[in-house]
């Protein structure tokens, strides 16, 4: 499987989400249906992993550690929580609530129900996103803790098209629903992604925020484009009609570190997934990437992740090989 340049163009047409997610080795899946009548509260486990909660009917209150406030989830709300964070979701503040982890285990059924006999007050979906370990610190540390599309917002109409899909899916008994719910929960989460690049000049430092930042942005996407690229820093900063120190600053002040050291964390990381599921020889893999020698290379990745590329790849490759534990809630 080639997923890396060759030299170029980038197969992914330089898009950083799209490579972020490739990456990061994001598996998704919609665990679980919730259907609510009368007072209920619902405390979760911190995720340690992104977790994505959208409301179909009815509202839901979250309360989540480090967030003052409770927030309302209303009809088409889509929260992603990402990090290591509790949560309770319940119909009213200040309710005490039970433990949500026992819940996936009462029942096969897709939809978990609790509260007296009657129609539903509240119907959501959840969901988790597992991620590689390579990659968690794609994701994880990029996002905020709390991301909140509101139904009002321009990517709602979108947003509850694939909550209504992902929804029939899931009460439906028919061949490949769980595959079909899936897929559907990565667009919403990609919708998701895309109301709050608006915002991300919240996000945490990162790739994120730069991907956002008028300037930076487009000189990201030059990069991620063509990696492989011998990217000087006076080419960059004329990219972005910047002085060279300007450029500078501001492209550390966003993403958290200097272009050319952002660009060889970039090429490194693409390394490591080529190291995983590329068959080519490591040389091949070097000149694939912008590297004038193996060695070169060789003692490049070796500074950032400690470890041979070819070491790298024999680990990397018998880990995966391990019998996964199956999924949490």
């Amino acid at each position: 499987m080639d997923l890396l340049p060759v030299p170029s163009p980038h197969p992914m047409g330089g898009d950083p989400i799209a490579e972020a997610l490739e990456l990061a080795g994001a598996r998704w899946a919609l665990t679980r249906g919730l259907t609510f009548t009368g007072p209920w509260s619902l405390a979760f486990p911190a995720p340690g992993r992104l977790k994505l909660h959208a409301v179909l009917e009815g509202t839901t209150w979250l309360l989540m550690d480090g967030i003052a406030a409770p927030v309302l989830l209303e009809a088409g709300d889509v929260v992603v929580l990402a990090g290591d964070r509790r949560y309770v979701l319940a119909s009213a503040p200040g309710l005490p609530p039970a433990e949500a982890l026992p819940l996936p285990k009462a029942t096969v059924e897709p939809f978990h129900h609790a509260g007296p006999p009657g129609a539903p007050e509240t119907v959501a979906i959840g969901g988790h996103i597992e991620l590689e370990a390579a990659g968690r610190d794609l994701l994880l540390d990029a996002l905020p803790p709390l991301m909140h599309m509101r139904a009002t917002t321009p990517e709602a109409p979108a947003a509850r098209w694939l909550l209504t899909q992902a929804f029939h899916e899931m009460r439906a008994d028919r061949p490949g629903a769980t595959f079909a719910a899936n897929h559907l929960a990565r667009l919403l989460f990609v919708q998701v992604l895309r109301a709050f690049l608006r915002e991300a000049h919240t996000f945490p430092t990162g790739w994120l925020r730069a991907l956002s930042d008028a300037r930076i942005g487009p000189v990201l996407r030059l990069m991620h484009g063509d990696p492989a690229h011998p990217w000087t820093l006076a080419e960059l900063a004329t990219a972005a009609a910047m002085s060279r120190t300007s450029f500078a600053n501001r492209f550390r002040t966003v993403a958290g570190a200097p272009p050319l050291t952002y660009l060889c964390n970039w090429r490194i990381r693409l390394a490591r997934h080529g190291l995983r599921y590329d068959d080519r020889p490591v040389a091949a893999l070097a000149a694939a990437l912008g590297y004038s020698s193996e060695s070169a290379f060789s003692n490049a990745f070796k500074r950032v992740t400690g470890t041979a590329p070819l070491h790298y790849r024999r680990l990397i490759r018998e880990s995966a090989a391990e019998p996964s534990s199956p999924l949490g809630p």
